[in-house]
């Protein structure tokens, strides 16, 4: 019988249903094995004798649907009181080790609203006799892309504490939820340059690791370039520095500027928040990216495995849910320097006046940890700047760099900072051969990892870390240089037009109190606190009903075939999820190339037209 049901008859049962088949004159010689009697034939009805298997198995998948479903809104609950309270608290940093300040960059001259954190304990034992004093610190600099920081160190196996159990000092770069006003990307790297120097200077002249997840990366890349022989290696996870670079239909975030227009709607936003760009909007794009997996998979685990992930998706919210604001300034010379202008890995990144950024200038050795997985920051991104900083491997054996790459196969944007088994297996790997990389002979290398047993938590003794030398010449990308540059111009000429004409009506429209409005009216934050029975008063009902439910619950076998049609169904959703999203990409892939990537004449021609020779003007003085 199905789902593991059995169904017996009685000797008695059988024979009165054997007989009443024979008076009708209906019968099928049948062998019946009974105990110690094989083989005795006997007419037995092949119709289904009894149907109660499927009733008590559907009745089962009821009741558990059902339970599910009331812990799937009471966890909803729970993520909106969450989120709530993290915004009653200020949205601190979401660590799970105990940390002293050591530097607050709001009283430094240019201001900025970063800290320097330092971590002091693992839950109640004491770091101080547990670390290598010969080991140099290590500085996580933490993304600011929307989020608040946490990330590199929310549970014990991260890279704090990997970083912590190879026995370096950990230090943490953290942000406060909202800028100074006017905060500068200049305000921010001046600011890490004084963290970097009052680390040095406390361990004994040895400049700090810096560690920088994302957004984090290409910020310590910049600081490199800007401190000189100051900084210490520089490990940058997932981080992009060559923004024009992407696959085809796999990278589509590249192109979303060709789209709208360039960087004036940053400062349009930037505009409405009277001064301050929300990065909730930040984090929705993410979420569009892969809706499949953001937007349905994530509540379909949860559904599906109430039981098991409703801790790891509270956990993981309470950070996701955070949104952290960014200055206009800070956020528009972002966008229109790297994300639309791609100005970092040219050399082109003023910070302050008369002061490029050149990425030749980084004297440090570089580790770059990218993914395959990853749609955010692709390899392409990661790496597409070597062969532009350095066009063949002689001239970066000259400058006496050394480059060491790592790929992951597999593994997402997010999962590069958060994976535990990524934490204890890659970036464990990363620190222990951290000595190795320094005695590098100057080139480009790949990292590669061998570890026979497959086991993350395996013993220093059973893998090995080999450095494998490649050629620059090598790391060739297909990139429409030409048709981002039209892109760039474009949003040059719409953010002139913009600033000129319409910033000064919206700025004085805006004020803090309209700001604030509009941030609680954001989609991002109203999908999330609408569900908490402080604004929603069904909700209380669905916390009693929670309550009984956890006390009655009755879980469904897994074998059952209702459940297994439930999961198969959830796969199916999401397959159509990804095949939409595929489509949108492939067919926004298309449309970029006929906007910008043309050698016929299109609609976006003319503007384009007048943007360059409103820029050759520009560059002449006139």
């Amino acid at each position: 019988m199905p789902d593991g049901a059995t169904s017996t008859v009685s000797a008695r049962n059988l024979d009165k249903r054997v007989e009443g088949r024979r008076s009708q004159g209906v019968g099928v010689q049948h062998s019946v094995e009974q105990p110690g009697d094989a083989g005795i034939s006997a007419d037995v009805d092949q119709s289904p004798i009894v149907a109660v298997p499927h009733v008590a198995a559907f009745a089962d998948f009821v009741i558990d649907a059902a339970q599910r479903q009331i812990l799937f809104w009471d966890a909803l609950r729970q993520r909106a009181n969450n989120m709530l309270e993290h915004e009653r608290e200020g949205l601190p940093p979401l660590l799970k080790f105990k940390y002293e300040e050591v530097a607050d960059g709001g009283a430094f001259e240019p201001p900025s609203n970063y800290k320097l954190l330092k971590i002091i304990e693992v839950d109640d034992i004491c770091l101080e006799d547990c670390l290598d004093p010969e080991k140099p610190p290590v500085m996580i600099i933490e993304p600011r892309a929307g989020h608040g920081p946490g990330i590199g160190g929310f549970k014990r196996d991260s890279e704090v504490g990997i970083a912590l159990h190879e026995g370096y000092p950990v230090y943490f770069v953290v942000f406060e939820p909202d800028p100074k006003p006017g905060q500068t990307l200049a305000d921010v790297l001046h600011t890490m340059r004084r963290f970097v120097e009052m680390l040095k200077a406390l361990h004994g002249d040895r400049a700090p690791i810096l560690y920088g997840n994302c957004q984090g990366g290409w910020a310590a890349a910049l600081l490199a370039a800007d401190c000189g022989d100051r900084a210490g290696p520089v490990v940058m996870n997932g981080s992009p520095l060559s923004y024009w670079a992407g696959e085809a239909g796999a990278n589509p975030m590249r192109l979303a500027a060709g789209f709208l227009g360039g960087s004036w709607l940053t400062h349009f936003i930037g505009d409405l928040g009277a001064g301050v760009f929300d990065g909730a909007w930040l984090v929705q794009n993410f979420e569009n990216l892969k809706p499949e997996g953001a937007i349905w998979r994530k509540y379909a685990d949860l559904y599906l495995n109430i039981d098991k992930e409703r801790d790891r998706f509270l956990d993981f919210e309470r950070w996701w849910g955070g949104f952290y604001r960014l200055s206009r300034e800070e956020m528009l010379s972002i966008v229109e320097n790297l994300f639309i202008g791609n100005r970092l890995e040219q050399g082109e990144v003023e910070l302050c006046e008369g002061c490029a950024v050149n990425l030749k200038n980084i004297s440090s050795p570089l580790v770059i940890f990218a993914s395959f997985g990853d749609n955010i920051t692709p390899p392409h991104q990661a790496l597409g700047w070597i062969p532009t900083v350095y066009p063949t491997t002689e001239e970066l054996k000259a400058a006496g760099q050394r480059i060491v790459y790592l790929i992951n196969r597999h593994v997402g944007h997010l999962g590069i900072f958060v994976s535990a088994k990524v934490a204890r297996f890659e970036h464990r790997a990363i620190l222990e051969s951290m000595g190795d990389v320094e005695q590098l002979e100057p080139g480009l290398y790949e990292m590669r990892i061998d570890n026979p047993t497959g086991d993350p938590d395996c013993e220093h003794d059973q893998y090995t870390v080999r450095f494998e030398p490649r050629r620059v010449e090598d790391l060739h990308f297909e990139t429409p240089n030409e048709a981002f540059e039209k892109v760039d111009a474009v949003s040059e000429t719409v953010e002139g037009f913009y600033a000129k004409f319409l910033s000064p009506f919206v700025r004085a429209w805006a004020s803090p109190m309209t700001a604030e409005a509009l941030k609680w009216a954001h989609p991002m934050r109203a999908s999330r606190y609408l569900y908490s029975e402080k604004l929603n008063p069904f909700m209380s009902v669905v916390a009693t009903a929670a309550e009984l439910a956890e006390k009655s619950r009755r879980r469904a076998s897994p074998d059952n075939r209702f459940a297994q049609a439930e999961r198969r169904a959830a796969d199916d959703v999401e397959a159509a999820i990804r095949r939409w999203r595929e489509a949108r990409d492939a067919v926004g892939e298309q449309a970029f190339d006929w906007l910008y990537n043309w050698s016929t004449p299109t609609m976006f021609q003319p503007l384009f037209v007048a943007a360059r020779a409103s820029s050759d003007k520009s560059d002449k003085g006139e």
